[in-house]
């Protein structure tokens, strides 16, 4: 008997492979890291080949450490970064050239062109996201026009191009399958909400093939089987896929409309559920796609609002700055002072988000005295993430019309204490954190689970989900709104 759903979480700065049970225990995981590539300032690569090699190995070491032979996975959840890209030849298998990450600016000229077009409208209104180069479509557009031969060779059938889930897809059933979930086809600005199906309009737009593209189908259901892999026995279901923002959402069983979550990463992401109603935005956030589960016609949709730099900021002042030797050091050193004396620290290092979409915003330190020190600094870093978030849910908030109660937070930053009581404190609303962490590979799993019947409901998992603490409101709110007038300030001096 099949014991065990196997969680492919294929991350911005690495890969985590879990195994997760029939109780939502995550009972092993491994991640591994690949190498960034920053071929100029904006610019953001990742080796596809390095990617796919992660994902082989993680799922060996897991399923070695913890002794589980391949028969006892019942089928397998994918989870991704979603907006980046891949285009590779669908003979070899080769990717031709880097994929383009979610963070990469290098469009930013191009979707300029396209506001000046007065494109923007019908962008929005088809696709629910706003003209920017953080989405997929303009990235393989770029791609096409910028590596030799590539727009001939698409038109000629030779190419496939994709997120990385259709590309983990495509190489797990050694490209017997080419698929996409309707979560990720969302982020990619050539989906159109309403049909859940690549738009004419928007490719014609975006000077992308249909046929280049992967087959939309639901979130949970049949993605093919394993074929060839030493790793893994043939015939395994790949039955659950996501993007990882919506596999957090989901892991975080917020199956209800209102149901709000907050992800610590790389970047830092608010999605709220909006049940099958397309809540259009009119506080720069982005209608996208939550789920779409098997044999269900209807899609559940959300509001989100991301913030590019959180988790990654941390890493800046490990790697660049040498502030810290463990990203895990951040919260002690932050500790150390009461407030950060008046430092800020806005981490646009690749331009602002939601609800401000800045592209051109660059990151920002200051507030800088004699008696500011490295404590400060790290302060205002936990400050500075927690501070983009209240943003985006007061912008939540106002197109809700309703304040909301909680916010369920998970991701690898919301192990920081001190960070989750700042973000309390600065939202004004209570933190609840679940037990399990790690939900964006817990939502691919219950949705590969559900693919299959491992879980037979929503009910079923819902009863998996644990509150392991709460951070209530300790500040008043007159604090609080002291406190964003002067975030404000530095906001508007990064953006010049």
């Amino acid at each position: 008997m099949s014991k065990y759903i196997l969680s492919i979480d294929q991350g911005t700065t690495g890969t985590t492979v879990s195994l997760i049970d029939a109780k939502g225990q995550v009972s092993t995981k491994v991640n591994e890291e690949f190498p960034q590539i920053f071929p100029q300032p904006g610019w953001v690569e990742h080796n596809p080949e390095d990617i796919w090699a992660s994902v082989r190995s993680t799922m060996k070491k897991a399923l070695t450490k913890a002794k589980v032979p391949g028969h006892k996975i019942a089928a397998i959840g994918i989870t991704n970064q979603r907006e980046t890209v891949v285009v590779w030849n669908k003979k070899t298998g080769k990717p031709i050239h880097n994929a383009i990450v979610w963070q990469c600016r290098r469009t930013t000229p191009f979707c300029e062109q396209l506001k000046k077009k007065k494109l923007e409208r019908v962008i929005k209104r088809k696709t629910g996201l706003v003209v920017d180069a953080y989405f997929s479509g303009s990235k393989i557009k770029w791609l096409l026009d910028n590596v030799s031969g590539a727009r001939a060779k698409a038109k000629n059938g030779e190419l496939l191009a994709g997120t990385i889930d259709a590309y983990l897809v495509w190489k797990l059933t050694n490209g017997r399958h080419f698929k996409t979930d309707v979560t990720n086809a969302s982020r990619t600005m050539l989906m159109n909400l309403k049909t859940a199906a690549w738009d004419d309009e928007l490719l014609k737009i975006f000077k992308v093939p249909k046929d280049i593209l992967p087959e939309i189908v639901p979130s949970s259901g049949d993605f093919g089987t394993t074929v060839g892999l030493s790793e893994l026995p043939d015939g395994i279901p790949i039955a659950g896929i996501a993007g990882d923002q919506q596999a957090a959402l989901f892991g975080q069983t917020c199956f209800k409309p209102g149901d709000a979550k907050c992800t610590y990463g790389t970047g830092s992401f608010l999605l709220m559920n909006t049940g099958d109603q397309i809540l259009r935005s009119k506080a720069g956030l982005l209608t996208t796609v939550a789920w779409q589960l098997k044999d269900q016609k209807k899609l559940t949709y959300a509001l989100e609002g991301g913030a590019f730099i959180c988790g990654a900021a941390v890493q800046w002042l490990r790697d660049e700055l040498e502030f810290v030797k463990a990203s895990s050091e951040i919260e002690a050193l932050a500790k150390k002072v009461d407030s950060s004396e008046g430092v800020e620290f806005v981490p646009a290092l690749t331009g602002l988000g939601a609800p401000h979409w800045q592209p051109e915003a660059r990151g920002m330190i200051s507030g800088l005295t004699r008696g500011s020190n490295r404590s400060h600094i790290a302060r205002a870093t936990l400050e500075g993430m927690a501070l983009q978030n209240v943003d985006i849910l007061l912008a939540m908030q106002k197109d809700l019309g309703k304040k909301m109660k909680t916010l369920r937070v998970d991701g690898g930053a919301a192990a920081n204490n001190l960070l989750m009581q700042i973000q309390a404190d600065y939202l004004g609303v209570q933190i609840l954190r679940p037990k399990i962490i790690e939900t964006t590979s817990a939502g691919a799993a219950y949705l590969a689970g559900l693919g299959v019947g491992f879980w037979r409901d929503l009910e079923e998992i819902r009863r998996v989900w644990q509150i392991e603490k709460e951070f209530d409101v300790e500040w008043k709110a007159k604090e609080r709104k002291l406190r964003l007038e002067a975030w404000h300030k530095a906001i508007k001096r990064a953006t010049f």
